[in-house]
C-alpha cells in the first residue's frame, strides 16, 4: 500500500501546484467543457478500475514491487472514494470552484500516467498486466481532459 501512498502524493501535489498556478478562467463555455471531459474521463477510469479489479492489480502490483498485496476491500473503498469525488466535482468544474479543478488535474495526470504505467508493467512482468487493455484509454481520456482544463484556466501568473 506504501507505494500506492507514494504515487498517489506525488500526484496530488503537482495537480496542487498545477490548480494554484493556473487561475480559472470566466469563460464559461470553456468550464463547461472541462466538466464534460471530466464527466467522460471518470466513466473510463470507472472501466479502468474494474478491469484492475477483476484481474488482480492489487495482488500483481504488489508481487512485482516485491511487496504484501493491499486487501481487496482497501483497493475497492479508495477506487469508489476517488471515483464519488471525481463525478462529484463535474458540477464544480462548471461553477469554477478550485477544489473541482484540483480534482480534474489529478485525474488527467492519473490517466496519463495510467498510459504509461500499465504497459511498463507488462513489459516488467513479461505479459498481460493487470489495467492493460484500458491503460490507452484513460491515456486519452486524461490528456483530453488536461487540454479542456487548460483552455478553462488561465496562464500562470509569471514574476
Amino acid at each position: 500500500m506504501l507505494a500506492s501512498v507514494f504515487v498517489l502524493t506525488a500526484l496530488a501535489v503537482v495537480a496542487i501546484v498545477v490548480t494554484r498556478s493556473r487561475p480559472i478562467s470566466e469563460n464559461v463555455a470553456a468550464r463547461r467543457d472541462a466538466a464534460t471531459s471530466l464527466m467522460a474521463a471518470v466513466g473510463v477510469q470507472g472501466a479502468h478500475f474494474a478491469e484492475e479489479a477483476a484481474t488482480g492489480l492489487h495482488v500483481r502490483l504488489a508481487a512485482l514491487l516485491g511487496l504484501s498485496p493491499m486487501r481487496f476491500s482497501i483497493f475497492v473503498l479508495v477506487n469508489v472514494a476517488l471515483l464519488a469525488i471525481w463525478a462529484a466535482s463535474v458540477s464544480g468544474l462548471r461553477s469554477g470552484h478550485a477544489a473541482a479543478f484540483f480534482a480534474a488535474w489529478f485525474l488527467a495526470l492519473g490517466g496519463l500516467l495510467n498510459g504509461v504505467a500499465h504497459p511498463l508493467l507488462a513489459v516488467a512482468s513479461g505479459g498481460y498486466f493487470p489495467g492493460l487493455v484500458t491503460s490507452p484509454v484513460i491515456a486519452m481520456a486524461g490528456a483530453f481532459l488536461w487540454i479542456r482544463l487548460r483552455a478553462a484556466t488561465q496562464q500562470p501568473v509569471m514574476g
